[in-house]
């Protein structure tokens, strides 16, 4: 009875409510613009893969051989260094706009982002501690746990500062939009001014693992290192999107979604926990990477609706295809050097943000 009544909740007329085909040609776009932003990011960058190399190194693996000459140095560069590196940035993506999609949703402000609610900085504060502290406050977690010492701080660095802020934004047992924001920029501020004591007294070594954090990068990603990674992160993906249904009956409000059978304070929490565990574990391997879960959902909004059945897998995609074509330009605007990717990100997001603010304020004038 419940899950028939939220499947057939009256949402607003969007632009591809007249029939499924117009929505089919979306997908189709969007799954276009996907495979183009892979193939370019994996043949792209300072050493060069072509397209006739690319598939005589792919039919290789495949055991085929092709009349196409390619170099040791050509097939370690794309199945070591790109394949991976390219498979983080769908992964990441994915994971940023789904959390960011689901968190805007569960809070019902447009706004959240797991940037602005401090998961990021809470986060990233979990592993600069394990960084710069760990040989000396936490030799006993880095023999236990190994190399999930690192994903496992941030992880819980990032649940924490989510609680907080949940915890300081909730009003009379609902939450409050601008105690939100409020609660997550008094958050940030610790965390950054926390990371800032750590840059402080980190050695140089230690410096240059707390630059990464904080300016982000997708380098460095081995197909081992991305395996954990992608063990949390896809079924988390997949769980908050098999949320979208009740999502869209907190549309309505708290009080209404609770009569029509949503238990409202236990999706609170899954979402809270697994946006966490997301977003803690991607900023454990990639650093700190803002924007992507603000801009994706908004961009997937604007195309479908505010149905969140549509908007959480539309919002995956755009994640990926936005955080590849970041990535690509990271190392390809400067190549052979490289530039940080949070600084594509942000020169990315910052405008948009600012015309999202520009954009309610007309709203809110009317």
């Amino acid at each position: 009875m419940t899950s028939a009544v939220l499947r057939y909740l009256p949402l607003p007329e969007t632009m591809f409510e007249a029939g499924r085909l117009r929505m089919s040609w979306l997908l189709a776009i969007m799954a276009l613009i996907f495979l183009v932003s892979c193939v370019s990011a994996i043949g792209m960058g300072a050493f060069p893969v072509g397209w006739y190399e690319f598939l005589a190194l792919f039919a290789d693996s495949l055991g085929i051989e092709l009349p196409i000459a390619v170099t040791e140095q050509q097939k370690n560069v794309l199945f070591r260094i790109r394949l991976p590196r390219v498979a983080l940035s769908v992964l990441a993506g994915a994971g940023l706009a789904v959390s960011g999609a689901a968190l805007q949703g569960l809070f019902r402000n447009p706004l959240a982002d797991p940037g602005l609610i401090g998961v990021s900085s809470g986060a990233a504060f979990g592993a600069s501690l394990v960084i710069v502290m760990g040989a000396t406050w936490l030799p006993g977690l880095s023999q236990v746990f190994g190399m999930l010492t690192l994903p496992l701080t941030a992880f819980l660095g990032g649940l924490s500062a989510t609680l907080i802020v949940y915890r300081l934004s909730n009003l009379d047992g609902r939450t409050d939009p601008s105690l939100l924001l409020l609660a997550g920029i008094a958050v940030n501020a610790l965390g950054g001014s926390a990371i800032g004591l750590f840059t402080y007294i980190a050695s140089d070594e230690q410096l240059r693992s707390l630059t990464f954090w904080s300016l982000g990068s997708l380098a460095g990603v081995s197909w081992s290192s991305l395996a954990p990674v992608a063990a949390v992160v896809i079924p988390a993906i997949f769980f908050i999107t098999r949320q979208s249904t009740q999502l869209n009956a907190l549309l309505l409000g708290e009080a209404e979604a609770k009569h029509i059978g949503v238990d409202v304070q236990r999706l609170k929490l899954h979402i809270i926990i697994w946006s966490a565990l997301t977003v803690g574990t991607l900023v454990a391997l990639s650093g700190m990477i803002g924007f992507i879960g603000l801009v994706a959902p908004h961009l997937a909004r604007l195309l479908t609706g505010p149905d969140n059945r549509r908007v959480l897998p539309s919002a995956a995609v755009l994640g990926s295809i936005l955080l590849t074509l970041s990535d690509l330009a990271s190392r390809t605007l400067v190549a052979p050097a490289e530039l940080p990717i949070g600084i594509i990100c942000a020169l990315l997001g910052a405008p948009f943000f600012l015309w999202l603010l520009a954009r309610q304020k007309r709203g809110g004038n009317r």
